[in-house]
């Protein structure tokens, strides 16, 4: 069951901050989708290759899928045909794949780097260095990775009530994207994209620079 007035009221707020609004419908029946979908949701973001292939054979053939979740190099082939954005590209071995998917179904698939903002060492992303790394290859190699965009960074901040420490955290994020974007390379008008905050903390996203947030249980209700 979707929550109609919790829909409408952040749809507002994040068009009035210009961030979109991705909802998380992992686990989440079609059913849930289509009744979203049919309020003028668009954006859908999902962490399961195999749940998010199925239910886009399911659902209609307009929505935008994000594939959130920690992606495996041999899982791209799957999602490369019809993934709107790819959140959490951590390595330069995952951006050479989706690059050679992408050339094969004849699409350029758009991509956010993930850097690894929290204390947690569960969670995936790359430090500054890493991306510095990544980017230096891709500029090196850029006539043969034609396929895929580089649109921006994503994150995910600690899970802690310490909001200070939260928006410490999406702050650093939000400069490390500044800084990026005033270089020669990603002064384009498609790099643009900040996507940090979660059902818990979107507001502190919003208020760092986010414009992007990544929204589930206070659509969906738990999982």
């Amino acid at each position: 069951m979707v929550n109609k007035p919790v829909w409408e009221a952040l749809t507002q707020e994040l068009n009035a901050a210009g961030a979109t609004l991705v909802a998380v419908s992992k686990t989440k029946p079609a059913s849930d989708i289509q009744e979203l979908y049919n309020l003028g949701q668009r954006h859908f973001g999902e962490n399961y290759v195999q749940e998010l292939v199925t239910k886009q054979e399911q659902l209609p053939a307009d929505i935008c899928w994000h594939y959130i979740g920690h992606l495996q190099s041999n899982k791209v082939k799957y999602i490369a045909p019809f993934v709107h954005l790819i959140h959490a590209v951590d390595s330069y071995k995952l951006l050479v794949e989706i690059n050679k998917q992408a050339e094969k179904n004849g699409r350029v698939i758009d991509v956010l780097l993930q850097m690894h903002i929290a204390d947690e060492e569960t969670k995936f992303g790359m430090e500054e260095a890493e991306i510095f790394g990544l980017l230096e290859h891709y500029t090196a190699q850029q006539d043969a990775m034609q396929h895929v965009r580089i649109c921006g960074l994503m994150g995910m901040a600690s899970n802690t009530d310490d909001e200070a420490k939260i928006c410490s955290e999406f702050a650093r994020l939000c400069n490390f994207f500044t800084h990026l974007a005033e270089t020669t390379f990603f002064a384009k008008p498609y790099f643009a994209i900040k996507s940090i905050g979660m059902s818990s903390d979107y507001g502190l996203a919003l208020a760092a620079g986010g414009n992007m947030v990544r929204i589930g249980s206070m659509l969906f209700g738990s999982r």
